[in-house]
């Protein structure tokens, strides 16, 4: 029954008009619906939840944004997203994979392994995050990227697999007026 209810309010949040008011708000929904999220954050719908009865799997930090179409699939591990983390649309976590080989009456086999994304980094549109990747603080992740391995703190990498392409330069400095 819990599982109907999760299913049911995702539907819901998935199907609230996409208005400022709606979009400030939804998260509240999707923690109804069982997605552990710290504090408010922006999320647009669509958001797909694979399988939906897992939505437990997913965490999320405060003062984060999730453009629409985001896919999370999360069936046996988990997916952690940070503080002030962007992610562009149609961006997919998948935390699942399988075997090179086919075997008879078993098939490839699955396996599973967490996402994790650091705080306030910046994932682009289309970009495909696969199982076991942790990607750094700060670092940046181009629009359609593959992200196969770790990403380095403060980096930005991209491409198909996602190689480094260059350092980001933060100011430690405080800046004032």
């Amino acid at each position: 029954m819990k599982t109907l209810f999760s299913i049911l309010i995702i539907w819901l949040a998935n199907h609230l008009p996409r208005v400022k008011f709606f979009n400030e708000r939804r998260y509240v929904l999707l923690k109804m619906a069982g997605v552990n999220i710290k504090g408010k954050s922006m999320i647009l719908p669509p958001v797909i939840i694979a399988p939906s009865g897992r939505s437990g799997n997913i965490y999320i930090g405060e003062n984060t944004f999730i453009n629409m179409s985001c896919r999370f699939a999360c069936p046996g591990s988990t997916i952690t997203i940070g503080n002030k983390v962007a992610i562009g649309p149609n961006v997919l976590f998948e935390t699942v994979n399988h075997g090179l080989i086919y075997e008879d009456n078993k098939g490839r086999g699955t396996f599973y392994k967490p996402i994790v994304v650091d705080d306030k980094a910046w994932i682009g549109a289309g970009a495909i995050i696969l199982q076991g990747v942790t990607i750094g603080e700060g670092a940046v992740i181009t629009a359609g990227a593959v992200v196969t391995k770790n990403v380095e703190p403060y980096w930005v990498y991209g491409g198909v697999p996602a190689k480094k392409i260059k350092p980001i330069e933060v100011d430690t400095h405080e800046k004032t007026i």
